[in-house]
């Protein structure tokens, strides 16, 4: 009979190639947080953004994302929504938790991630066609709200919570283009609001508004964190001692120090965060 066995008689095959390491077990997800993240990578196809980033948002704090340009403050706060969900090149591991649900585990619909986790980006995106009002509300509409009284109550009630209501009352109607560029970023924050999410993100949301605009947004975002946690990246080392409870400094992809903002800013721990905050580099 024909030997029909690919190696020689009397010879043993090769050894099976070696089994990976499992991945590292992550603790528990911490209870009263509001995002808890643990040993989150990011990468776009080949590149490494963020590395092994560990850290605990609070619920109704501030919470500044410092770093210098390109270190994956971005990217880390997208995160917190999925929104690297549409990057088809984009590729996360590890764990991040909003009040104890995984918000990457299969069973969650990234869409409703969003819902919950509102954003407002570092330029303010109104859409051009549609009226002041129709700007607040089109997220409600979206989501199958028809009835008058009850967009008329949301309307009202989250350009309020913008600062905005007193500015625009007279004139719900016209284009939003018609608004200051600090007027439309707080409309922008009314439309985000609107559809009552329990967290907002904000990227940069004053680095393209002068100093009265910008003064506005921060004594915006002190009376929303009453209701709400808020996550902001700033490239502002001073916006971000006034308006943070915590502050998380990133650096080529690393989270360098994560500490009560006063603590960080007066007696950092890392000597990398000390020559940044100071202004020595970045």
């Amino acid at each position: 009979m024909t030997n029909q066995s690919p190696f020689p008689v009397n010879a043993q095959p090769p050894p099976p190639p070696p089994t990976p390491d499992p991945p590292a077990k992550l603790p528990q997800s911490a209870p009263g947080v509001t995002f808890d993240v643990q040993a989150l990578n990011v990468w776009f196809a080949s590149h490494h953004v963020l590395m092994d980033v560990s850290l605990q948002i609070q619920p109704k704090a501030v919470t500044a994302i410092i770093g210098p340009s390109g270190c994956g403050k971005s990217t880390f706060l997208r995160t917190l929504n999925r929104m690297h969900d549409l990057v088809p090149s984009a590729r996360v591991q590890g764990r991040v938790t909003l009040f104890g649900e995984d918000l990457y585990a299969r069973h969650v619909d990234p869409t409703l991630v969003r819902r919950r986790v509102g954003m407002v980006f570092q330029k303010s995106n109104p859409f051009p066609t549609l009226s002041i009002a129709d700007n607040v509300t089109v997220g409600l509409r979206l989501n199958g709200v028809r009835q008058k009284s009850l967009l008329r109550e949301r309307l009202e009630q989250t350009l309020r919570m913008a600062a905005l209501w007193d500015e625009v009352k007279d004139r719900l109607h016209a284009h939003a283009l018609s608004l200051s560029g600090g007027q439309q970023q707080r409309l922008c924050i009314a439309r985000a609001l609107a559809i009552e999410p329990e967290v907002l993100l904000m990227d940069e949301p004053a680095s393209a508004l002068d100093p009265l605009a910008t003064a506005k947004i921060e004594e915006l975002i002190l009376q929303l964190r009453k209701q709400f946690t808020i996550v902001i990246v700033t490239h502002n080392m001073q916006q971000a001692s006034r308006i943070s409870d915590f502050t998380a400094f990133l650096y080529l992809g690393k989270l360098i120090e994560f500490d009560q903002t006063k603590k960080l800013f007066t007696n950092p721990r890392d000597k990398q965060t000390e020559d940044y905050v100071t202004g020595r580099f970045g």
